[in-house]
Protein backbone atom coordinates (compact mmCIF):
# COMPACT_ATOMS: atom_id res chain seq x y z
CA UNK A 1 0.00 0.00 0.00
CA UNK A 2 1.28 3.45 -0.94
CA UNK A 3 1.13 5.55 2.22
CA UNK A 4 1.22 8.75 0.17
CA UNK A 5 -2.45 8.10 -0.61
CA UNK A 6 -3.26 9.23 2.94
CA UNK A 7 -2.27 12.76 1.87
CA UNK A 8 -5.54 12.89 -0.06
CA UNK A 9 -7.40 13.08 3.26
CA UNK A 10 -7.24 16.87 3.16
CA UNK A 11 -10.05 17.65 5.58
CA UNK A 12 -8.82 15.30 8.30
CA UNK A 13 -5.14 16.27 7.98
CA UNK A 14 -5.98 19.98 7.94
CA UNK A 15 -8.16 19.68 11.04
CA UNK A 16 -5.51 17.61 12.79
CA UNK A 17 -2.93 20.32 12.03
CA UNK A 18 -5.20 22.97 13.59
CA UNK A 19 -5.63 20.79 16.69
CA UNK A 20 -1.87 20.25 17.10
CA UNK A 21 -1.07 23.95 16.64
CA UNK A 22 -3.66 24.98 19.23
CA UNK A 23 -2.49 22.29 21.65
CA UNK A 24 1.17 23.40 21.41
CA UNK A 25 0.12 27.05 21.67
CA UNK A 26 -1.95 26.33 24.79
CA UNK A 27 0.83 24.36 26.49
CA UNK A 28 3.86 26.50 25.68
CA UNK A 29 2.35 29.98 25.14
CA UNK A 30 3.14 32.68 27.65
CA UNK A 31 0.39 34.22 29.74
CA UNK A 32 0.55 37.37 27.63
CA UNK A 33 0.38 35.54 24.30
CA UNK A 34 -2.52 33.36 25.44
CA UNK A 35 -4.72 36.47 25.50
CA UNK A 36 -4.96 36.01 21.74
CA UNK A 37 -5.75 32.30 21.91
CA UNK A 38 -9.39 32.61 20.86
CA UNK A 39 -8.77 34.92 17.87
CA UNK A 40 -5.97 32.63 16.69
CA UNK A 41 -8.21 29.58 17.06
CA UNK A 42 -10.99 31.26 15.08
CA UNK A 43 -8.62 32.35 12.31
CA UNK A 44 -7.05 28.90 12.01
CA UNK A 45 -10.39 27.13 11.94
CA UNK A 46 -11.81 29.62 9.42
CA UNK A 47 -8.77 29.01 7.19
CA UNK A 48 -9.29 25.25 7.53
CA UNK A 49 -12.94 25.66 6.48
CA UNK A 50 -12.13 27.82 3.45
CA UNK A 51 -9.31 25.56 2.26
CA UNK A 52 -11.57 22.51 2.26
CA UNK A 53 -14.86 23.84 0.94
CA UNK A 54 -14.32 22.96 -2.75
CA UNK A 55 -15.35 19.42 -3.79
CA UNK A 56 -12.81 17.10 -5.43
CA UNK A 57 -13.03 13.97 -7.52
CA UNK A 58 -14.08 10.79 -5.73
CA UNK A 59 -11.33 8.52 -4.37
CA UNK A 60 -10.65 5.72 -1.89
CA UNK A 61 -7.84 5.18 0.63
CA UNK A 62 -6.68 1.94 2.27
CA UNK A 63 -8.55 -0.31 -0.12
CA UNK A 64 -11.86 1.44 0.41
CA UNK A 65 -11.73 1.81 4.20
CA UNK A 66 -11.76 5.57 3.69
CA UNK A 67 -14.16 6.68 0.98
CA UNK A 68 -14.70 10.16 -0.46
CA UNK A 69 -17.36 11.60 -2.77
CA UNK A 70 -17.92 15.33 -3.48
CA UNK A 71 -21.10 15.48 -1.37
CA UNK A 72 -18.98 14.84 1.73
CA UNK A 73 -17.24 18.19 1.25
CA UNK A 74 -20.59 19.98 1.51
CA UNK A 75 -21.55 18.07 4.64
CA UNK A 76 -18.20 18.70 6.33
CA UNK A 77 -18.32 22.37 5.37
CA UNK A 78 -21.78 22.70 6.94
CA UNK A 79 -20.43 21.13 10.13
CA UNK A 80 -17.43 23.48 10.02
CA UNK A 81 -19.61 26.57 9.67
CA UNK A 82 -21.80 25.39 12.55
CA UNK A 83 -18.75 24.75 14.74
CA UNK A 84 -17.38 28.19 13.92
CA UNK A 85 -20.68 29.78 14.99
CA UNK A 86 -20.55 27.80 18.26
CA UNK A 87 -17.00 29.06 18.86
CA UNK A 88 -18.18 32.64 18.36
CA UNK A 89 -21.08 32.16 20.77
CA UNK A 90 -18.80 30.56 23.37
CA UNK A 91 -16.43 33.53 23.46
CA UNK A 92 -17.94 35.13 26.56
CA UNK A 93 -18.41 31.78 28.31
CA UNK A 94 -14.72 30.93 27.84
CA UNK A 95 -13.61 34.31 29.19
CA UNK A 96 -15.14 33.66 32.61
CA UNK A 97 -12.59 33.35 35.39
CA UNK A 98 -13.53 29.69 35.91
CA UNK A 99 -13.07 28.77 32.25
CA UNK A 100 -10.28 31.04 31.01
CA UNK A 101 -7.49 28.61 31.83
CA UNK A 102 -9.37 25.79 30.07
CA UNK A 103 -9.98 27.47 26.73
CA UNK A 104 -7.43 25.23 25.05
CA UNK A 105 -9.21 22.15 26.38
CA UNK A 106 -12.54 23.38 25.03
CA UNK A 107 -11.22 23.89 21.51
CA UNK A 108 -9.19 20.69 21.45
CA UNK A 109 -12.06 18.53 22.70
CA UNK A 110 -14.56 20.13 20.33
CA UNK A 111 -12.28 19.65 17.33
CA UNK A 112 -11.62 16.06 18.45
CA UNK A 113 -15.33 15.30 18.22
CA UNK A 114 -15.42 16.98 14.81
CA UNK A 115 -12.53 14.80 13.62
CA UNK A 116 -14.47 11.72 14.69
CA UNK A 117 -17.46 12.93 12.70
CA UNK A 118 -15.22 13.38 9.66
CA UNK A 119 -14.17 9.73 9.92
CA UNK A 120 -17.78 8.62 10.31
CA UNK A 121 -18.83 10.53 7.21
CA UNK A 122 -15.97 9.24 5.04
CA UNK A 123 -15.89 5.68 6.34
CA UNK A 124 -16.11 2.84 3.85
CA UNK A 125 -15.71 0.17 6.50
CA UNK A 126 -17.50 -0.50 9.78
CA UNK A 127 -14.18 -0.49 11.67
CA UNK A 128 -13.38 3.10 10.68
CA UNK A 129 -17.01 4.03 11.27
CA UNK A 130 -16.87 2.76 14.86
CA UNK A 131 -13.54 4.49 15.51
CA UNK A 132 -15.10 7.73 14.29
CA UNK A 133 -18.23 7.16 16.38
CA UNK A 134 -16.24 6.73 19.59
CA UNK A 135 -13.84 9.57 18.74
CA UNK A 136 -16.87 11.82 18.45
CA UNK A 137 -18.67 10.49 21.55
CA UNK A 138 -16.00 10.26 24.28
CA UNK A 139 -14.71 13.89 24.14
CA UNK A 140 -18.34 15.01 23.99
CA UNK A 141 -18.87 13.62 27.48
CA UNK A 142 -16.04 15.79 28.76
CA UNK A 143 -17.57 18.82 27.08
CA UNK A 144 -20.97 18.12 28.67
CA UNK A 145 -19.22 18.10 32.08
CA UNK A 146 -17.13 21.17 31.20
CA UNK A 147 -18.83 23.39 33.80
CA UNK A 148 -17.32 21.51 36.73
CA UNK A 149 -18.85 23.87 39.32
CA UNK A 150 -22.37 23.01 38.18
CA UNK A 151 -23.86 19.83 39.63
CA UNK A 152 -26.30 19.53 36.72
CA UNK A 153 -23.43 19.52 34.26
CA UNK A 154 -21.80 16.55 35.99
CA UNK A 155 -25.14 14.77 36.20
CA UNK A 156 -25.76 15.37 32.49
CA UNK A 157 -22.33 13.97 31.61
CA UNK A 158 -22.98 10.82 33.66
CA UNK A 159 -26.32 10.25 31.94
CA UNK A 160 -24.80 10.89 28.53
CA UNK A 161 -21.82 8.55 28.91
CA UNK A 162 -23.89 5.72 30.40
CA UNK A 163 -26.44 5.97 27.59
CA UNK A 164 -23.69 6.28 24.97
CA UNK A 165 -21.81 3.25 26.31
CA UNK A 166 -24.86 1.00 26.14
CA UNK A 167 -25.82 2.33 22.69
CA UNK A 168 -22.28 1.78 21.37
CA UNK A 169 -22.12 -1.71 22.87
CA UNK A 170 -25.39 -2.74 21.24
CA UNK A 171 -24.31 -1.17 17.96
CA UNK A 172 -20.97 -3.00 18.09
CA UNK A 173 -22.77 -6.27 18.73
CA UNK A 174 -24.83 -5.64 15.61
CA UNK A 175 -21.64 -5.06 13.60
CA UNK A 176 -20.21 -8.34 14.91
CA UNK A 177 -23.32 -10.16 13.69
CA UNK A 178 -22.96 -8.50 10.29
CA UNK A 179 -19.34 -9.63 10.12
CA UNK A 180 -20.28 -13.11 11.30
CA UNK A 181 -22.85 -13.57 8.53
CA UNK A 182 -20.81 -12.01 5.70
CA UNK A 183 -17.10 -12.26 6.62
CA UNK A 184 -16.37 -8.61 5.76
CA UNK A 185 -16.82 -5.09 7.11
CA UNK A 186 -16.39 -3.20 3.82
CA UNK A 187 -19.51 -1.34 2.73
CA UNK A 188 -19.15 -2.12 -0.98
CA UNK A 189 -18.95 -5.87 -0.29
CA UNK A 190 -21.77 -5.87 2.24
CA UNK A 191 -24.20 -4.32 -0.23
CA UNK A 192 -24.15 -7.61 -2.13
CA UNK A 193 -23.82 -10.05 0.77
CA UNK A 194 -26.62 -8.71 3.01
CA UNK A 195 -29.80 -10.40 1.83
CA UNK A 196 -32.19 -9.75 4.72
CA UNK A 197 -32.04 -13.05 6.58
CA UNK A 198 -33.51 -13.05 10.13
CA UNK A 199 -30.05 -12.88 11.70
CA UNK A 200 -29.01 -10.01 9.44
CA UNK A 201 -32.25 -8.19 10.21
CA UNK A 202 -31.51 -8.50 13.92
CA UNK A 203 -27.95 -7.30 13.23
CA UNK A 204 -29.32 -4.20 11.49
CA UNK A 205 -31.66 -3.41 14.38
CA UNK A 206 -28.84 -3.70 16.93
CA UNK A 207 -26.44 -1.67 14.80
CA UNK A 208 -28.89 1.14 14.12
CA UNK A 209 -29.41 1.75 17.86
CA UNK A 210 -26.08 3.60 18.08
CA UNK A 211 -27.06 6.09 15.38
CA UNK A 212 -30.65 6.42 16.60
CA UNK A 213 -29.20 7.36 20.00
CA UNK A 214 -26.95 10.08 18.53
CA UNK A 215 -29.84 11.48 16.50
CA UNK A 216 -32.14 11.39 19.59
CA UNK A 217 -34.91 9.41 17.95
CA UNK A 218 -37.76 7.93 19.99
CA UNK A 219 -37.46 5.65 21.97
CA UNK A 220 -33.72 6.43 22.35
CA UNK A 221 -34.36 10.08 23.25
CA UNK A 222 -34.81 10.05 27.03
CA UNK A 223 -31.27 11.29 27.70
CA UNK A 224 -31.73 14.36 25.51
CA UNK A 225 -33.69 16.85 27.67
CA UNK A 226 -31.62 16.12 30.80
CA UNK A 227 -28.30 16.42 28.97
CA UNK A 228 -29.37 19.52 27.05
CA UNK A 229 -30.48 21.19 30.28
CA UNK A 230 -27.40 20.28 32.32
CA UNK A 231 -24.66 20.91 29.75
CA UNK A 232 -23.31 24.42 29.13
CA UNK A 233 -25.58 26.06 26.55
CA UNK A 234 -22.87 26.34 23.91
CA UNK A 235 -22.15 22.62 24.23
CA UNK A 236 -25.87 21.91 24.01
CA UNK A 237 -26.12 23.81 20.73
CA UNK A 238 -23.11 21.93 19.35
CA UNK A 239 -24.59 18.61 20.43
CA UNK A 240 -28.00 19.39 18.92
CA UNK A 241 -26.72 20.53 15.53
CA UNK A 242 -23.23 19.32 14.64
CA UNK A 243 -23.40 15.87 16.21
CA UNK A 244 -26.90 15.26 14.87
CA UNK A 245 -26.05 16.57 11.40
CA UNK A 246 -23.19 14.12 10.93
CA UNK A 247 -25.21 11.19 12.27
CA UNK A 248 -28.19 11.66 9.94
CA UNK A 249 -25.93 11.87 6.89
CA UNK A 250 -24.13 8.67 7.91
CA UNK A 251 -27.44 6.91 8.57
CA UNK A 252 -28.68 7.78 5.08
CA UNK A 253 -25.49 6.66 3.31
CA UNK A 254 -25.35 3.38 5.24
CA UNK A 255 -28.96 2.53 4.43
CA UNK A 256 -28.41 3.25 0.73
CA UNK A 257 -24.90 1.76 0.37
CA UNK A 258 -24.85 -1.13 2.86
CA UNK A 259 -28.48 -2.16 3.30
CA UNK A 260 -30.12 -1.60 -0.13
CA UNK A 261 -31.28 -5.24 -0.25
CA UNK A 262 -32.98 -4.85 3.12
CA UNK A 263 -35.15 -1.88 2.24
CA UNK A 264 -38.27 -3.92 3.04
CA UNK A 265 -36.93 -4.32 6.59
CA UNK A 266 -35.66 -0.83 7.37
CA UNK A 267 -38.35 1.33 5.78
CA UNK A 268 -41.11 0.16 8.20
CA UNK A 269 -38.74 0.70 11.12
CA UNK A 270 -38.00 4.28 10.06
CA UNK A 271 -41.69 4.84 9.30
CA UNK A 272 -42.74 4.03 12.86
CA UNK A 273 -39.81 5.86 14.48
CA UNK A 274 -40.47 9.00 12.41
CA UNK A 275 -44.12 9.17 13.52
CA UNK A 276 -43.22 8.43 17.15
CA UNK A 277 -40.37 10.98 17.24
CA UNK A 278 -42.39 13.83 15.74
CA UNK A 279 -45.54 13.17 17.77
CA UNK A 280 -44.00 12.38 21.17
CA UNK A 281 -41.57 15.31 20.97
CA UNK A 282 -44.30 17.77 20.00
CA UNK A 283 -46.60 16.67 22.81
CA UNK A 284 -43.86 16.92 25.44
CA UNK A 285 -42.53 20.23 24.09
CA UNK A 286 -45.85 21.89 24.92
CA UNK A 287 -45.36 21.07 28.62
CA UNK A 288 -41.84 22.51 28.94
CA UNK A 289 -41.10 25.68 30.90
CA UNK A 290 -37.30 25.48 30.68
CA UNK A 291 -36.16 26.74 27.27
CA UNK A 292 -33.24 24.32 26.99
CA UNK A 293 -35.54 21.36 27.60
CA UNK A 294 -38.02 22.96 25.22
CA UNK A 295 -35.39 23.14 22.48
CA UNK A 296 -34.36 19.55 23.30
CA UNK A 297 -37.82 18.24 22.42
CA UNK A 298 -37.87 20.55 19.41
CA UNK A 299 -34.60 18.91 18.33
CA UNK A 300 -36.14 15.43 18.67
CA UNK A 301 -39.08 16.53 16.56
CA UNK A 302 -36.78 17.96 13.88
CA UNK A 303 -34.92 14.63 13.77
CA UNK A 304 -38.23 12.95 13.01
CA UNK A 305 -38.79 15.29 10.07
CA UNK A 306 -35.30 14.48 8.78
CA UNK A 307 -36.31 10.80 8.67
CA UNK A 308 -38.80 11.69 5.94
CA UNK A 309 -35.84 12.43 3.68
CA UNK A 310 -33.93 9.34 4.80
CA UNK A 311 -36.84 6.92 4.33
CA UNK A 312 -37.07 7.84 0.64
CA UNK A 313 -33.58 6.47 -0.05
CA UNK A 314 -33.30 8.53 -3.24
CA UNK A 315 -31.07 11.30 -4.60
CA UNK A 316 -33.92 13.74 -3.90
CA UNK A 317 -33.91 12.49 -0.31
CA UNK A 318 -30.17 13.05 0.02
CA UNK A 319 -30.45 16.59 -1.37
CA UNK A 320 -33.36 17.36 0.95
CA UNK A 321 -31.50 15.94 3.95
CA UNK A 322 -28.33 18.01 3.44
CA UNK A 323 -30.38 21.13 2.75
CA UNK A 324 -32.50 20.49 5.86
CA UNK A 325 -29.38 20.11 8.02
CA UNK A 326 -28.03 23.41 6.64
CA UNK A 327 -31.25 25.29 7.45
CA UNK A 328 -31.65 23.56 10.81
CA UNK A 329 -28.10 24.55 11.72
CA UNK A 330 -28.75 28.28 11.24
CA UNK A 331 -32.18 28.14 12.91
CA UNK A 332 -31.21 26.14 15.97
CA UNK A 333 -27.92 27.96 16.56
CA UNK A 334 -29.76 31.28 16.39
CA UNK A 335 -32.22 30.13 19.06
CA UNK A 336 -29.50 28.70 21.28
CA UNK A 337 -27.39 31.82 20.69
CA UNK A 338 -30.09 34.02 22.19
CA UNK A 339 -30.61 31.60 25.09
CA UNK A 340 -26.84 31.57 25.68
CA UNK A 341 -26.56 35.36 25.79
CA UNK A 342 -29.44 35.70 28.25
CA UNK A 343 -28.46 32.75 30.45
CA UNK A 344 -24.83 33.81 30.69
CA UNK A 345 -25.70 37.32 31.87
CA UNK A 346 -28.80 36.67 33.97
CA UNK A 347 -28.90 32.93 34.68
CA UNK A 348 -32.50 32.80 33.44
CA UNK A 349 -33.67 30.01 31.12
CA UNK A 350 -37.37 29.76 32.01
CA UNK A 351 -40.02 30.61 29.44
CA UNK A 352 -41.75 32.89 31.93
CA UNK A 353 -38.48 34.81 32.29
CA UNK A 354 -38.87 35.86 28.64
CA UNK A 355 -42.13 37.71 29.32
CA UNK A 356 -41.79 41.24 27.98
CA UNK A 357 -38.32 40.60 26.53
CA UNK A 358 -39.11 42.73 23.48
CA UNK A 359 -39.49 45.82 25.70
CA UNK A 360 -35.88 45.69 26.84
CA UNK A 361 -34.10 43.57 24.21
CA UNK A 362 -35.89 44.00 20.87
CA UNK A 363 -33.00 42.72 18.73
CA UNK A 364 -32.59 39.48 20.64
CA UNK A 365 -36.37 39.01 20.56
CA UNK A 366 -36.52 39.45 16.78
CA UNK A 367 -33.65 36.97 16.24
CA UNK A 368 -35.36 34.41 18.47
CA UNK A 369 -38.68 34.95 16.66
CA UNK A 370 -37.07 34.43 13.24
CA UNK A 371 -35.33 31.28 14.46
CA UNK A 372 -38.54 29.81 15.90
CA UNK A 373 -40.54 30.69 12.78
CA UNK A 374 -37.94 28.90 10.68
CA UNK A 375 -38.01 25.83 12.94
CA UNK A 376 -41.81 25.83 12.67
CA UNK A 377 -41.65 26.01 8.87
CA UNK A 378 -43.36 29.38 8.37
CA UNK A 379 -42.74 31.07 4.99
CA UNK A 380 -40.74 32.92 3.77
CA UNK A 381 -38.07 31.69 6.17
CA UNK A 382 -35.71 28.90 5.13
CA UNK A 383 -37.36 26.34 7.41
CA UNK A 384 -40.45 26.37 5.20
CA UNK A 385 -38.45 25.33 2.14
CA UNK A 386 -36.49 22.66 4.01
CA UNK A 387 -39.69 21.06 5.30
CA UNK A 388 -41.26 21.26 1.85
CA UNK A 389 -38.36 19.37 0.30
CA UNK A 390 -38.32 16.55 2.89
CA UNK A 391 -42.10 16.19 2.50
CA UNK A 392 -41.65 16.08 -1.28
CA UNK A 393 -38.93 13.41 -0.99
CA UNK A 394 -41.20 11.17 1.11
CA UNK A 395 -44.26 11.79 -1.06
CA UNK A 396 -42.25 10.99 -4.17
CA UNK A 397 -41.89 7.42 -2.86
CA UNK A 398 -45.57 7.11 -1.98
CA UNK A 399 -45.43 7.79 1.79
CA UNK A 400 -48.53 9.99 1.70
CA UNK A 401 -49.89 8.96 5.10
CA UNK A 402 -46.53 9.67 6.72
CA UNK A 403 -46.40 13.11 5.09
CA UNK A 404 -49.98 13.82 6.23
CA UNK A 405 -49.14 12.90 9.84
CA UNK A 406 -46.03 15.07 9.69
CA UNK A 407 -48.11 17.98 8.39
CA UNK A 408 -50.57 17.62 11.28
CA UNK A 409 -47.67 17.65 13.71
CA UNK A 410 -46.37 20.82 12.08
CA UNK A 411 -49.54 22.54 13.30
CA UNK A 412 -48.84 21.33 16.86
CA UNK A 413 -45.24 22.54 16.64
CA UNK A 414 -46.42 25.93 15.42
CA UNK A 415 -48.46 26.26 18.62
CA UNK A 416 -45.59 25.64 21.03
CA UNK A 417 -43.11 27.77 19.07
CA UNK A 418 -45.61 30.62 19.21
CA UNK A 419 -45.77 30.25 23.00
CA UNK A 420 -42.22 31.63 23.19
CA UNK A 421 -43.00 34.40 20.69
CA UNK A 422 -46.10 35.30 22.72
CA UNK A 423 -44.03 35.48 25.89
CA UNK A 424 -41.52 37.88 24.31
CA UNK A 425 -43.89 40.17 22.40
CA UNK A 426 -47.33 40.00 24.08
CA UNK A 427 -47.02 38.90 27.70
CA UNK A 428 -46.38 41.70 30.16
CA UNK A 429 -43.88 41.59 33.00
CA UNK A 430 -43.25 44.02 35.82
CA UNK A 431 -39.63 42.89 35.98
CA UNK A 432 -38.52 41.94 32.45
CA UNK A 433 -34.95 40.91 31.73
CA UNK A 434 -32.82 44.03 31.81
CA UNK A 435 -31.26 45.46 28.67
CA UNK A 436 -28.26 43.29 27.81
CA UNK A 437 -25.06 44.09 25.97
CA UNK A 438 -23.96 41.33 23.60
CA UNK A 439 -20.26 40.77 22.96
CA UNK A 440 -19.05 41.25 19.39
CA UNK A 441 -18.38 37.56 18.54
CA UNK A 442 -21.90 36.62 19.69
CA UNK A 443 -23.35 39.47 17.61
CA UNK A 444 -21.48 38.20 14.55
CA UNK A 445 -22.80 34.67 15.13
CA UNK A 446 -26.40 35.87 15.45
CA UNK A 447 -26.08 38.00 12.30
CA UNK A 448 -24.70 34.99 10.38
CA UNK A 449 -27.54 32.79 11.60
CA UNK A 450 -30.20 35.38 10.76
CA UNK A 451 -28.80 35.91 7.26
CA UNK A 452 -28.70 32.14 6.79
CA UNK A 453 -32.37 31.80 7.79
CA UNK A 454 -33.43 34.65 5.50
CA UNK A 455 -31.29 33.89 2.44
CA UNK A 456 -30.74 30.12 2.21
CA UNK A 457 -34.39 29.54 1.35
CA UNK A 458 -34.43 32.27 -1.29
CA UNK A 459 -31.17 31.50 -3.11
CA UNK A 460 -32.08 28.46 -5.20
CA UNK A 461 -28.46 27.97 -6.28
CA UNK A 462 -27.66 26.47 -2.88
CA UNK A 463 -30.21 23.66 -3.24
CA UNK A 464 -29.31 23.09 -6.89
CA UNK A 465 -25.61 22.83 -6.08
CA UNK A 466 -26.28 20.22 -3.41
CA UNK A 467 -28.48 18.30 -5.86
CA UNK A 468 -25.67 18.10 -8.42
CA UNK A 469 -23.64 15.74 -6.19
CA UNK A 470 -26.52 13.80 -4.61
CA UNK A 471 -26.37 11.11 -7.26
CA UNK A 472 -22.76 10.25 -6.38
CA UNK A 473 -23.54 8.84 -2.93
Amino acid sequence: MDYSSFLQMNEELSLLAVMVILLVYDIFGSEKSLRYFQPVALVLFTAHTLLNCIPRDAFEVAGGMYHYVPMMTYVKTILNVGTLIVFLQAHKFLNDDANRIRRGEFYFLTLSTLLGMYFMISSGNFLLFFIGLETASIPMTTLVAFDKHNRKSAEAAAKYILSAVFASAISLFGMSLIYGTTGTLYFNDLAVLLTGSPLQTMAFVFFSVGLFFKISLVPFHLWTPDVYEGAPTNITSYLSVISKGSAVFVLFTLLVKVFPNMVAQWQPVLYGIAIASITVANVFAIRQKNLKRFLAFSSISQAGYILLAIISGTALGMTSLVYYVLVYMFSNLAAFGVVSVIEHRTGKVGMDDYNGLYQTNPRLSVVMMIALFSLAGIPPFAGFFSKFFVFAAAADQGFYVLVFIALLNTIISLYYYLLVVKAMFINKSENPIEKLTTDTPAKISLVLCTLGILLVGLISTIYNQIAVFSFGI
